[in-house]
């Protein structure tokens, strides 16, 4: 058996890449490296289907590509399957650039693929010397250990099979079976960071340094072994931090030395970078204080850290019906009876009765959140209270607070939902019908 192949096949049953009647979709661009991808994994006996895009931002050469593409799968005996994107389209309605768009465009339509002939893995050609050009764009934009192991044998559904072969590897195998590939002409230009890596700098690094790619791979394997070790680190800081909803700011600051990077692992995932992770720690005793990370936001409050999302279109009022049953925002149970004389005032924060008067004069019922400044006149006191200050003495967080609702009258609060009624329309002796409003916990 080949070089090229021998990796290929080692990998796939030590990285357990396909799984016995997998569909094997190989995506197929014409170039060097899936064309020996394909190849190899057909001649392996895999199940393969090749799936060719087709951006159409080369003029002819694009066409050229797809042509060749279908007339190769077809001597292979594999279909060959075929999609056109529109990629400027893209751009203009995702605001992104013309590398992000086909990428973007084209993992989406495998992922599609996958779908259709499931069980299945996405094959793609990346070899051994795309993994040290990762390694240095990784490293001069400024990451951790994760992003210095590389790209991994498989992330999902899609799977690396060549991380093993170098260059020369495809370009020996390709030359040995006589097989032909198309080449991009935009590889030769050096408009992209990638592209400036692979021609000019990590060519005159091996030239100044022999051997140079061999180590960088090694150091890689050996990262990969570190951030394994690491990583169940972090998990086991996170089994003893995060709760829910929450992370115990407080323990972690007192515990870890590196306060800041082990926040970091923890909060990574929802956008949130190192510089965050580190503001976050220097104002641990700053409780209020928010960070925002696209829709993810962290609270302070006390010892503790609060993750709550800024919910899609949120509407902050609610007009509703005060004669129904209330189901948005909250749900809320309404009813009516005559005043039996039994009940003269509300039992529970979690209820409010009002004299049926309040509906006259046709008046606006809303429910909404807080705002500085509200007052509530509280049902046995006199005077009025802030709701911040019942906030306050309920020793609620910055959260919390958001996500409390109020019942209004013509902008007059009647009631802190789950807290505190008013005195406004009272059941006395003298009222006939009484509204009932209970939450439903």
């Amino acid at each position: 058996m080949d070089l090229l192949t021998s990796h290929i096949k080692s990998s796939i049953k030590r990285n357990s890449l396909i799984a016995e009647g997998d569909k094997v979709i190989v995506t197929l661009s014409g170039g060097a490296d899936s064309v020996a991808l394909l190849s190899a994994l057909v001649a392996l006996g895999y199940d393969c289907i090749a799936a060719h895009c087709n951006f159409h931002l080369r003029g002819d050469e694009s066409d050229r590509d797809c042509a060749f593409a279908q007339s190769l799968a077809q001597s292979f005996g594999v279909e060959c399957v075929v999609k056109h994107f529109d990629v400027t389209q893209y751009e203009r309605d995702n605001k992104v650039s013309t590398e992000m768009a086909c990428r973007e465009l084209r993992y989406e339509w495998f992922e599609q693929l996958r779908q259709q002939h499931v069980p299945a893995v996405i094959a793609v050609a990346h070899h051994r010397d795309d993994n040290i050009e990762t390694f240095f764009l990784n490293l001069l934009r400024g990451t951790g250990i994760a992003g210095l192991t590389g790209m991994a044998p498989r992330n999902g559904h899609i799977i690396r099979p060549m991380l093993d072969c170098t260059r020369q590897d495809v370009e020996q195998y390709l030359a040995d079976k006589g097989l032909n590939y198309v080449t991009d002409s935009t590889n030769s230009q050096n408009d992209y960071r990638r592209n400036r890596l692979r021609n000019i700098i990590l060519p005159m690094l091996n030239e100044q340094f022999p051997g140079a790619s061999n180590a960088i791979a090694t150091t890689m394997a050996m990262l990969g072994d570190n951030e394994a070790i690491y990583r169940a680190a972090i998990d086991n800081a996170r089994n003893r931090y995060v709760s829910g909803n929450t992370i115990d700011l407080g323990s972690l600051t007192t515990n870890e030395q590196q306060a800041s990077t082990v926040l970091f692992e923890l909060i990574r995932h929802m956008g949130f970078n190192y510089t965050h992770a580190s503001d976050i720690i220097a104002a641990a005793n700053a409780s209020g204080r928010q960070f925002f990370a696209g829709k993810n936001i962290l609270t302070i409050h006390r010892d503790t850290l609060i993750i709550s999302t800024q919910p899609d279109g949120q509407i902050d009022e609610y007009i509703i019906n005060l004669t129904q049953a209330i189901t948005a925002p909250i749900n809320l149970t309404v009813s009516i009876a005559p005043n039996d004389g039994t009940i003269a005032k509300p039992t529970s924060a979690s209820t409010i009765m009002l004299d049926a008067t309040v509906l006259d004069g046709n008046p606006q019922f809303v429910l909404r959140h807080w705002r500085e400044g509200d007052r509530i006149a509280p049902f046995g006191m006199k005077g009025t209270k802030k709701i911040s200050d019942i906030f306050t003495d309920a020793h609620l967080s910055i959260v919390e607070k958001q996500n409390i609702w109020l019942l209004t009258r013509n902008d007059e609060i009647l009631w802190v939902i789950g807290h505190r009624t008013s005195r406004h329309y009272p059941v006395t002796a003298h009222t006939t019908s009484i509204i009932t409003i209970k939450t439903n916990e």
